[in-house]
């Protein structure tokens, strides 16, 4: 079974190494005792990195799995993603 974000694996796996490597360099700054708004605006780029991977597998998901399971006719599989998708969204508008 694919997934909606297999296409683009590869793609995710660079940028989630990129993300990586920022948090490694928050830790770097705190280590250096760099001034900390410097820090903040570092950790406000990671989570808006780290966000945006986020919506995309969020897009994938939306484009894949559930348009499958509403495209397959079986209306308990439909509900079973529609439910995924709804707890997803909560998840994301909690985290906010």
């Amino acid at each position: 079974m694919s997934h909606g974000y297999t296409a683009g694996k590869d793609g995710l796996i660079r940028r989630l190494h990129r993300i990586e490597g920022q948090v490694r360099g928050i830790e770097r700054m705190i280590e250096e005792d760099r001034y900390c708004i410097d820090i903040l605006t570092q950790i406000s780029a990671a989570t808006t990195a780290l966000e945006s991977l986020a919506f995309r597998i969020l897009d994938d998901h939306v484009n894949h799995c559930v348009r499958g399971a509403l495209e397959s006719g079986d209306p308990e599989e439909a509900q079973r993603k529609s439910r995924e998708l709804l707890d997803a969204v909560h998840r994301f508008s909690r985290a906010r």
